[in-house]
């Protein structure tokens, strides 16, 4: 089996596949500093709960936006859990994309993958809009080439920054208002903040679609934790696959193991 690592700045997504089959995934906090050996102990727990033997995850694929947990993560994988094989994928990774950018090594690994996933999974255009600790707009054709993108400030960092930088407002649980037009301050900072970020969205992929160089439309995949809620809100969005990221990991690793 293969153990898959989305580390983003909020959260650290792990899914364990079983050849192409997703068996189970779970989110851990990344901002909680950890040893290689607390990561192993952790990873044992969350197998083990899942009625599942360390021993049976013989390769790791991890792709990281956070330099300082990439590595006791990888040793945990390969040290205390034993992993035979473990691919850590960024800009320098061989891969069937080309990322046609200025900077290519700039690129996050969770961009690389979401559009490797999007190329091989639907061949088609695609736009990948991805709902995180930023909202991320990754461009990649039909062929597998990434033009590049937009990077926002994620919906839940608009409200924390919001709340935060406001001495009257309050902290408030992000979740769907009834109403766009509030009546308890509660309302409307949820209805300013979410329906404001959907029409962003909706937004920017329109302004994507114009400037885009060939003549089909891309289509418009949305992942991430918040894809679900902001399907129903979003014009634009035409499929959501939560799982996105972590099936480009899977991807990545099948592709990085069949060039050794």
């Amino acid at each position: 089996m293969l153990i898959v690592f989305d580390v983003g700045n909020s959260e650290t997504t792990v899914g364990v596949f079983d050849g192409e089959m997703l068996r189970v995934t779970w989110r851990i906090m990344t901002d909680v500093p950890r040893t290689g050996d607390e990561y192993a102990v952790l990873l044992r727990a969350l197998l083990a709960g899942a009625g599942m033997s360390a021993e049976a995850v013989t390769a790791a694929s991890i792709g990281s936006v956070v330099p300082r947990v990439t590595q006791p993560l990888t040793d945990a994988c390969a040290r205390a859990l034993g992993i035979g094989t473990v691919t850590v994928i960024d800009g320098g990774t061989s891969l069937p994309i080309r990322l046609d950018v200025d900077e290519p090594l700039s690129v996050g690994a969770d961009r690389i993958v979401n559009t490797l996933a999007a190329s091989r999974l639907y061949g088609r255009d695609a736009i990948v809009v991805d709902l995180g600790t930023a909202t991320t707009y990754d461009c990649i054709t039909a062929d597998g080439v990434f033009l590049g993108g937009v990077i926002a400030p994620g919906v839940r960092v608009m409200l924390e920054t919001l709340v935060r930088r406001t001495s009257k407002l309050p902290a408030t649980e992000l979740v769907l208002p009834r109403r766009v037009i509030g009546r308890r301050t509660e309302e409307c900072i949820r209805a300013g903040v979410i329906y404001g970020a959907a029409d962003a969205i909706d937004g920017v992929v329109r302004r994507i679609k114009r400037e885009w160089p060939g003549a089909e439309t891309p289509m418009v995949i949305g992942t991430g934790g918040l894809a679900e809620t902001f399907a129903t809100l979003c014009e634009e969005l035409e499929v959501v696959q939560p799982d996105l990221t972590l099936q480009g990991l899977r991807l990545a690793h099948d592709h990085v193991m069949a060039q050794r």
